[in-house]
């Protein structure tokens, strides 16, 4: 799991840069582990992005309970019963009115809206998993909800061709563009990328701790 107040940094390559080390053998020496940031104080405006399967749903309903937050699941205003999508206008002009709230947690990829939620965010998680983990991902929430719409769950399971190979190819062709939008409107945001289930709920597991009362 990455965490960085700034966005992430491309290498003359394409792919995002690592930090260097600061020295040899520095995985084999023993210090102490700094105390983490108080993550949750600061989290008002979250908007979580990644690929579909990656688990956004998920981890915005846990996040939600964690933090007494509002949510909006963005498949829930884009589709209508029928799975027909809303105009783009009035798309963008629905998350416009969302972001004015002090407080909340918008869930969703949607790339072509996503300026409307980097500019105010002060934290974005992004779930930039592997397509195997994200496939499996889609093939447990049919397994689970066997298809179809479940606003209680913020849960909209359809599976096409076309949704497996936007999935096959997501970190090739979108994780880029998506990179480039934070650089360009979230230069202010907390990133947080996270890159496997377990790093998700280490994730939670950290707010979570942080939120309990002091005993």
């Amino acid at each position: 799991m990455i965490l960085t107040d700034k966005p992430p940094t491309t290498s003359n390559s394409g792919s995002p840069s690592s930090p260097a080390p600061s020295g040899s053998g520095i995985a084999k020496t023993c210090r102490a582990r700094p105390t983490p940031p108080l993550l949750w104080k600061t989290m008002d405006r979250i908007a979580i992005i990644g690929c579909g399967g990656s688990g956004k749903s998920t981890i915005a309903r846990q996040l939600a309970q964690i933090l007494d937050a509002p949510l909006t699941h963005l498949d829930a205003i884009y589709y209508d019963e029928q799975w027909n999508p809303l105009p783009q206008k009035e798309f963008a002009a629905k998350q416009e009115e969302l972001v004015t709230s002090k407080r909340w947690i918008i869930e969703g990829n949607y790339a072509g809206t996503l300026p409307i939620r980097l500019t105010t965010a002060d934290t974005v998680i992004f779930l930039d998993l592997p397509a195997a983990t994200c496939l499996w991902g889609i093939a447990q929430r049919r397994r689970h909800y066997q298809g179809g719409q479940h606003q209680a769950d913020g849960v909209y399971d359809r599976i096409t061709w076309d949704f497996v190979r936007y999935i096959l190819g997501y970190r090739r062709m979108m994780r880029p563009r998506v990179r480039n939008l934070i650089r360009e409107h979230g230069r202010h945001v907390r990133l947080i990328s996270v890159t496997s289930r377990r790093q998700a709920n280490q994730l939670l597991n950290r707010i979570r701790e942080q939120t309990q009362p002091v005993t």
